[in-house]
C-alpha cells in the first residue's frame, strides 16, 4: 500500500509559513515570518546583477567560488576572532538552513541525541527528526532566559552526539554570553559532543552587547561547525546563499552532502555578497543596530500598550510576548483571534515550545520598513481600546 513515510507522517508545515498564508488571506500586516523588508545594499545588488551579465550563472565549484570563500575568511578573522583556512575549512551553502542541514548529513547518525535550547527554531527541531535524530529539549526561562548549566548536564546521555546553539536565538533573541558559551564548550568537550552554532543574527545585537562566536573560545573549534550567511544582514532572504566554518576534517562530508541536495547556492548571488563582505563599512552594520534597536522599541512598546507584554530581546529582531489576554485556548487559537481583530499576523509559541510552555506566546517580528511597522502597531493597539469597549 503506498503511503507516506515514517518521518514524513511526523512532520508537518512550519506554523510560521501557515500564519503567513493567513495573513495574506486577509491582507494584513505580516510580523510572522522574519522576511526583511529593508532595502538590500546598492553594492550587493548590483555586483549580483553585473555577475548575470558577466555570465557567471552556472554551477560553482561545490563549496563555493573563491572570491567569496576567501572574504568569508577574511570576514570571520575580522569579525568573529576565528582562523580559517578558504580552501579546505569553509564551505558555502544554501543559506543557513542548508549549511545545517549538510552538517547533520554529515556528522550525526539515526538515534543520535542531539541538544536543543527551548525556546527551539523549529526548523532545528524539523531537520533533526528528519534525519531520524532526537532532539532533547534543556528549557531556559523568561524574560531573560539564563543558561543553567545543571539542567544542560544531565539532559546528557551516552546517545547525545551534538548540542545546537542558536545566537543571538531565534525567537526568543537571546544573546548567549562568553561565560554561558565557555560553560557550553566545557560541556560539549567533556562528553565529546559536536556543537552546531546558528549565528545568522550575529550583527542584530542591542544596548551595547557584543556578539560571541563559540569557534572564537580555546579548544573547542575543532568540535564546532559554526553556521550564519548573509540573509538577514543584506536582506537577501530569498537569494539562498549562507556559510559555514569547520574543520577541514569535516568539510568535505559536509560540502557533499550539500552539493548532494542543493547542487551549489546561486552562482550570481555569491558574487553579490561577496562584494558586501568586500566593500560594506563598519558603518553598515552598526547603522543596522541602530535601526534594529529603535525598531525593537517601537515594537515593544506598542506590544505593552496592546496589553501584551514582551520579553525584551537581547538580539535577533523578534519579540515574544504574553498573550493571555488575546481570546483563544492555546497559541494557535490566540494568533488566528488576534490576526481577525488586527490584520496583523504573529506566530503562536507553540511552534517553540513542547509541554504546553507556549500556550500563552506569541512571536512578533520587527524586520519591517518604517511604514508597515507604524501600521502593524496602530492596529495592536485597537487590541486593548476593544477590550475596554467591551468593559464598558
Amino acid at each position: 500500500m503506498l503511503g507516506l513515510s515514517d518521518i514524513a507522517s511526523r512532520i508537518v508545515q512550519s506554523t510560521i509559513r501557515t500564519m503567513s498564508v493567513e495573513c495574506e488571506k486577509v491582507g494584513g500586516v505580516n510580523l510572522a515570518q522574519g522576511v526583511c523588508d529593508t532595502e538590500v545594499p546598492a553594492i550587493v545588488r548590483q555586483a549580483a546583477e553585473a555577475a548575470i551579465e558577466a555570465g557567471h550563472n552556472q554551477y560553482t565549484r561545490a563549496d563555493g567560488i573563491a572570491r567569496l570563500r576567501q572574504a568569508i575568511a577574511g570576514k570571520l578573522l575580522r569579525q568573529n576572532g576565528i582562523r580559517a583556512d578558504p580552501e579546505t575549512e569553509i564551505v558555502v551553502t544554501s543559506g543557513a538552513t542548508g549549511g545545517f542541514d549538510s552538517a547533520c548529513r554529515a556528522l550525526l547518525n539515526p538515534g543520535d541525541e542531539v541538544i536543543l535550547f527551548e525556546p527551539y527554531y523549529g526548523y532545528h527541531y524539523a531537520t533533526l527528526v528528519g534525519q531520524y535524530c532526537k532532539p532533547l529539549l534543556v528549557s531556559l526561562d523568561p524574560p531573560d532566559y539564563p543558561l543553567v548549566a545543571d539542567r544542560l548536564a544531565v539532559a546528557i546521555t551516552s546517545k547525545t552526539r551534538g548540542i545546537v546553539v542558536n545566537t543571538p536565538a531565534n525567537p526568543s533573541g537571546k544573546l548567549f554570553s562568553q561565560a554561558e558559551l565557555g560553560q557550553i564548550a566545557a560541556i560539549a568537550h567533556h562528553h565529546d559532543l559536536f556543537l552546531f552554532t546558528d549565528e545568522i543574527y550575529e550583527h542584530f545585537v542591542y544596548d551595547g552587547q557584543r556578539h560571541v562566536s563559540p569557534a572564537s573560545l580555546p579548544g573547542i573549534a575543532d568540535r564546532t561547525v559554526t553556521i550564519s550567511g548573509f540573509s538577514k544582514v543584506y536582506s537577501i532572504t530569498g537569494w539562498r546563499v549562507g556559510y559555514l566554518h569547520a574543520c577541514a576534517r569535516w568539510t568535505p562530508a559536509i560540502s557533499y552532502f550539500h552539493d548532494l541536495t542543493y547542487v551549489c547556492a546561486p552562482s550570481a548571488f555569491q558574487h553579490g555578497a561577496a562584494a558586501g563582505l568586500e566593500q560594506l563599512p563598519a558603518s553598515f552594520y552598526q547603522g543596522l543596530v541602530d535601526e534594529y534597536q529603535h525598531k525593537r522599541e517601537i515594537m515593544c512598546r506598542a506590544l505593552r500598550e496592546a496589553g501584551m507584554e514582551p520579553s525584551v530581546p537581547a538580539g535577533a529582531y523578534y519579540v515574544l510576548a504574553d498573550a493571555s489576554d488575546v481570546p483563544g485556548s492555546g497559541s494557535v487559537e490566540k494568533a488566528l483571534n488576534l490576526l481577525r481583530l488586527t490584520g496583523v499576523a504573529s506566530v503562536p509559541g507553540e511552534a517553540f515550545f513542547q509541554g504546553g510552555r507556549g500556550d500563552r506566546l506569541l512571536r512578533f517580528c520587527f524586520a519591517k520598513t518604517e511604514t508597515d511597522l507604524a501600521d502593524a502597531c496602530e492596529r495592536l493597539r485597537r487590541l486593548r481600546r476593544a477590550s475596554q469597549a467591551s468593559h464598558r
